[in-house]
């Protein structure tokens, strides 16, 4: 499907999309997608006509739900070209990356060992690491960034050690858009021994991911910047590795036998599914990969690098706007007014009126403090495409801008 073919297609692809009725120009997708109308039926018939719990039941309907909700698991494994016992199911990336750290870096990991991150992650992908560190004694070092805004992986080539047991880094940076060379990062990682973990929350939604292809060890995702639902996501770890890692959580089903001398554990992944899982999300979770298959991922990365390039072009014309991260960044655009607060522009863009219309972006640190401060500035506003977004929406953000930039003189 050509970004053509596409582009032609937008008004049927909005039309899916409830949250956008009305007109309203979205551009807060890296924070959260808008979900389609058949996630929205695949989560409420979840819920209601076809409820029921899974794996306990011997009645027919908790049978079907668990057929179900494992049949979710293949379908995100596959859409990432991994295998559906590599798939383990969480509230989210974060608590995916916590579960490496607590469960795989608490049973490896030693003081004087040394993890590899970067300036740009995500608080997600820094603090785990750090709770690790207060913990066992890690020591963690960082990667810097090239001057447009990409992980130097030259750099990381200078800095990683033997002593290195673990790099974790963002494979599209939630605030800069530049994407990783994961193939170059997971060689640098092996070459010293190390595992590696990539944080692929805003990868996933706009461009193809195959973990076997790329060799990572861990990757993590959620499932509502997918055009899921909230409170679900997913870890991916290689088989032999997930089965040497012990269980985090402890409790219902991630058992095998129970005593009150010994427990021991069911086989990976459910070992680390403490509890009655998130039937209903999960289901809402395979239904967001269909519908994201059904249009095409090379398709959708297109159509977002046609709207990055157009929107670049747009703020770079104005001489008192700066503009950060590379010119190819993947979805996500972050850019700062002289003389207007991230905040400012955010409320008054969100205002509508007889001549203006309501556009929602991004405005703040987007949790990743560490790169306000090496951007030198304490929040940016940030515009984030989703596959609904179009043209009109980049009018209107630049209608706002200006009218912003009026207000204040």
């Amino acid at each position: 499907m050509s970004v053509e073919t596409l582009t032609l297609d937008l008004a049927k692809i909005r039309a899916d999309f409830p949250g956008l009725a009305g007109g309203w120009h979205y551009l807060d997708s890296g924070a959260t997608a808008q979900k389609p109308q058949s996630v929205i039926d695949a989560t409420v018939n979840a819920m209601g006509r076809d409820y029921a719990t899974v794996h306990r039941g011997v009645y027919a309907r908790s049978a079907n739900m668990t057929l179900a909700y494992e049949e979710a698991r293949r379908k995100v494994a596959g859409f990432i070209g991994g295998a559906e016992g590599e798939i383990v199911f969480t509230r989210g990336a974060t608590e995916a990356i916590n579960l490496v750290a607590q469960s795989w870096g608490g049973a490896n990991l030693r003081a004087g060992d040394r993890i590899l991150i970067s300036t740009l992650e995500h608080h997600s992908n820094i603090v785990p690491w750090q709770l690790l560190r207060d913990r066992v004694g890690v020591e963690i070092d960082v990667c810097p960034l090239t001057a447009d805004g990409r992980i130097d992986l030259d750099a990381a080539a200078r800095i990683l050690t033997p002593a290195h047991k673990l790099v974790a880094l963002a494979h599209v940076s939630n605030v800069l858009g530049s994407v990783l060379d994961v193939e170059r990062a997971v060689a640098l990682a092996h070459g010293v021994g190390a595992k590696i973990l990539i944080d692929g929350c805003q990868a996933v939604p706009r461009l193809p991911v195959d973990v076997a292809a790329l060799g990572v060890d861990f990757y993590a995702f959620s499932a509502h910047k997918l055009y899921g639902p909230t409170g679900i996501g997913a870890l991916w770890a290689r088989a032999e590795i997930l089965d040497a890692m012990p269980p985090w959580q402890g409790g219902g089903s991630m058992i095998d036998r129970v005593t009150f001398e010994k427990t021991t554990w069911a086989p990976a992944p459910t070992r680390f599914e403490a509890g009655t899982p998130a039937i209903i999300e999960a289901i809402g979770f395979a239904a967001a990969v269909d519908y994201v298959q059904s249009i095409g991922l090379d398709a959708i990365h297109a159509h977002e690098a046609g709207l990055v390039k157009t929107l670049r072009s747009a703020l770079q014309a104005m001489n008192d706007v700066t503009v950060f991260g590379p010119e190819d960044s993947a979805g996500i655009v972050s850019f700062v007014i002289d003389g207007v607060h991230p905040h400012d522009l955010g409320t008054i863009l969100d205002e509508a009126g007889p001549k203006h219309q309501s556009v929602a972006i991004r405005a703040g640190h987007h949790c990743a403090q560490p790169l306000m401060d090496h951007l030198g500035v304490p929040a940016t506003a940030r515009a984030s495409f989703g596959l609904y977004s179009d043209e009109s929406d980049i009018a209107a953000l630049i209608a706002g801008i200006e009218r912003t930039k009026r207000i204040f003189g």
